[in-house]
């Protein structure tokens, strides 16, 4: 026997690691998931944990001191008090999320229908930003938009910086705001748009040009609601970190356009209320998911699945 020519005993041969996998498989996927749950638990779930308790606490105005009372009152505080910068931040991530799809949706088509043997590049060109850190993508838009910047001279003379803009200027105001957060998160709309349209089988659209649709009945019928996940998931990862962004409306905009992820900010590392702080990223959390679900439900991701 292989157990015996290599000095091993049955017993021993059976005890192997291997043997064991091999007789216990249904252990496979948990031993091949507990690394990465292990990860989720100690970087995200302890870390979730001492939020939330952190979010119950009462802090003590004289010495800034905290102790947990269970003040659940600092949520509903938390809401009277900001709840101007979370709906901006809301109506900002949308907005910049419907112009980042309407610039992304005919780029990717184009790419996946159109760029041939250049898609590589084409597709590199999307992400080169990327090479760029956050703050100076954010800071070169800061320049853009300046106002004795190109762009701001081209609206003065075509006569609508004060319908994009306000004062005759674009800075601290909510385009250049918006303007900033669909530049930084437009990739990250485009490049699940284009693997949806990349995997449309080609010999669908051609049938249904046979069947004398036109090409816009065939988009429509068939290139749209296959490329439904791709819009799904191109939102949400454009519309939640958007919905959180301070840098933008740090930068590009003025006290009057603070969004919810500004104030988190202030309250943790300058006013130092780490217990109003904590219940409004709960807060912001919270209203996300929601948001998530019910974009779910709409738009039907069990079938898009």
């Amino acid at each position: 026997m292989a157990e015996a020519a290599r000095g091993l005993s049955p017993a021993a041969a059976h005890a192997r690691p291997g043997s064991l996998l091999h007789r216990h498989r249904w252990l496979t996927p948990y031993l091949l998931l507990a690394p990465g749950l292990a990860f989720l638990a100690l970087f995200f779930l302890v870390p979730l944990g001492f939020l939330g308790h952190q979010s119950l606490e009462t802090q003590n105005p004289i010495d800034f001191t905290n102790s947990f009372t269970w003040a659940w009152h600092n949520y509903s505080d938390a809401l009277s008090t900001y709840h101007g910068q979370l709906l901006r931040s809301f109506e900002y991530a949308a907005i910049a999320t419907g112009a980042a799809f309407v610039l992304s949706y005919p780029l990717a088509y184009w790419i996946a229908f159109r760029g041939g043997r250049w898609k590589n590049l084409f597709l590199l060109m999307i992400i080169a930003p990327f090479f760029v850190t956050y703050l100076i993508r954010t800071l070169a838009w800061e320049t853009i938009l300046a106002d004795q910047g190109p762009v701001v001279h081209f609206l003065r003379y075509v006569h609508l910086i004060n319908v994009i803009g306000d004062n005759d200027r674009l800075l601290a105001t909510p385009t250049a705001v918006v303007a900033g957060i669909t530049y930084n998160f437009l990739p990250f709309m485009a490049l699940p748009l284009y693997v949806s349209l990349e995997k449309i089988d080609r010999r669908l659209i051609e049938a249904a040009e046979d069947l004398y649709s036109t090409p816009l009945g065939a988009f429509r019928k068939v290139v749209l609601p296959l490329s439904l996940p791709g819009v799904f998931a191109g939102s949400l990862l454009t519309f939640i970190p958007a919905t959180g962004d301070f840098i933008n409306a740090q930068l590009l905009g003025s006290p009057n356009q603070q969004m919810i992820g500004t104030v988190i900010q202030n309250q943790f590392l300058e006013v130092r209320d780490y217990p109003l702080a904590a219940s409004l990223s709960f807060v912001l959390m919270a209203a996300i998911t929601l948001g998530v679900l019910a974009y779910a439900r709409v738009l039907g991701t069990e079938e898009l699945a």
